[in-house]
Order: structure tokens, then C-alpha cells, then sequence
């Protein structure tokens, strides 16, 4: 089945050119001009991919990547016109998996959904008898990708749970940041350890009780991150 890829921006050009590219490679792929329209988009089709800018029409890039969490954890990479380290890091906050910094070539653009769905993909391919683990209040489902915490499901975006799994699956194994950006972003991703950092902690806000003083993930000072079952 054709992976779908929804792409925002209010560049017509800039769309134009990705849209071609992307169904050069066999993907479906639908366009928005403005945050409102990239909403009833999102709210009607489960995308594999949502490559959205940040400086849109209506409604901004990224209270749309908010919005979106709110109800699906559908891989989203944000796409910046500055290079302003400020604008990366709002858009992991605001729950994104990934950034692009314009002027991007259309390869790395290719090269990065790629790899964001190959891992999807694989999460998905698990053996029968390893589907879910449990430790303590946490129930982790691998095949649906869900997170349970006494019964009650919480909402993780796709590089969460990535990492959620990675922890879980060596517990009492420390990773350090750059091993952490290597595994789950790849080795020739341009980011930095504040990417991990980022997502340790709105995983952290997100499953322990209290996240100053987490029972799960823990810091391993000097070193990196372990998860303690």
C-alpha cells in the first residue's frame, strides 16, 4: 500500500516540487496551503508523513504540529525557514519528530521520510511471543504502538515511543546522548544532544509520576540516560 504524505506549506512552488518528487517514489500525497486546511487534512486521513512549515497562513506551523498531537501520533517533521536553533527546538517541544531547515534538498528531504518510515515499519514487524512489555504500572503494546499507565492510555508522538522502546528493551543499560541521536535519528542527522534532551523530557512529563525525580528514566550523570524497570 502506497504510504500517504501530507504536505503544508504556502509556498505553491515549494509544494509543487516535493509533491512530484514524493509521487516519483510511489507515494500518495495531499497539499495545504494554511494551517486551518492542514488541520481537516489531519483530522480526516491517517498520514504515514507530515511534512509541515512553520511560518503558515491562518493558523502557525506550530500550534498545527499541537493540534495534531492532540489526536494522532503521526510522524510530523517541521520544515523552517530560519536557522535559528530556537524554532528547532519549539517545534520537538510542541511535539514534532524531526526538523528540515530551508533552503533543504529535495534528497535529504526524501532520505529523512525514508528513514522515519522504515523505522515505523519495523516497529510494526515484531515477533508474535515479544508484543507487549510491562513493568510495574506500565503496559507498552509494540504492535499498536500504545502506552498504558495503570489502564489509562497515554498519547506518545512516533519518536517517543521509538526511544520509549529502545529504553524498555535494555533496561539498565545507559545511553549516552549521542548514542541515543545515532539509534533513533541515524548517524548523519544534523542535530544535537538538546534533541534528546527535549525528548527525555516530555517523555518524562508524560509517563512518570513526577518527572523531577523520574522512576523510569533516569540520568546517569556525566554519562546519559538508562531505564530502570
Amino acid at each position: 500500500m502506497a504510504k500517504k504524505v501530507l504536505v503544508v506549506d504556502d509556498e505553491k512552488l515549494i509544494v509543487k516540487g516535493i509533491k512530484f518528487s514524493l509521487e516519483q517514489d510511489g507515494m500518495e500525497v495531499d497539499c495545504a496551503y494554511d494551517g486551518q486546511e492542514a488541520l481537516d487534512l489531519a483530522g480526516k486521513t491517517r498520514y504515514d508523513m507530515v511534512l509541515l512549515d512553520v511560518m503558515l497562513p491562518k493558523v502557525d506551523g506550530f500550534e498545527v504540529c499541537r493540534r495534531i498531537r492532540e489526536f494522532s501520533e503521526m510522524p510530523i517533521v517541521m520544515l523552517t525557514a530560519k536557522g535559528d536553533d530556537m524554532d528547532k527546538i519549539l517545534g520537538l517541544e510542541y511535539g514534532a519528530d524531526d526538523y528540515i531547515t530551508k533552503p533543504f534538498n529535495i534528497l535529504e528531504v526524501k532520505a529523512r521520510i525514508k528513514a522515519i518510515m522504515r523505522r515505523s515499519a519495523g516497529s510494526e514487524k515484531k515477533e508474535e511471543d515479544d508484543l507487549t512489555i510491562e513493568y510495574g504500572d506500565l503496559r507498552i503494546e509494540k504492535r499498536s504502538r500504545r502506552l498504558f499507565i495503570k489502564g489509562e492510555e497515554v498519547n506518545l508522538t512516533s519518536r517517543e515511543f521509538d526511544m520509549l522502546i529502545l529504553f524498555a528493551t535494555n533496561p539498565d543499560k545507559v545511553f549516552s546522548r549521542d548514542a541515543l541521536l545515532e539509534a533513533l535519528w541515524g548517524a548523519d542527522y544534523p542535530g544535537d544532544a538538546r534533541t534528546v534532551d527535549v525528548h527525555v523530557r516530555r517523555l518524562r512529563e508524560k509517563m512518570e509520576e513526577n518527572p523531577g525525580e523520574p522512576r523510569y528514566i533516569q540520568t546517569k550523570w556525566g554519562v546519559g540516560y538508562l531505564f530502570k524497570p
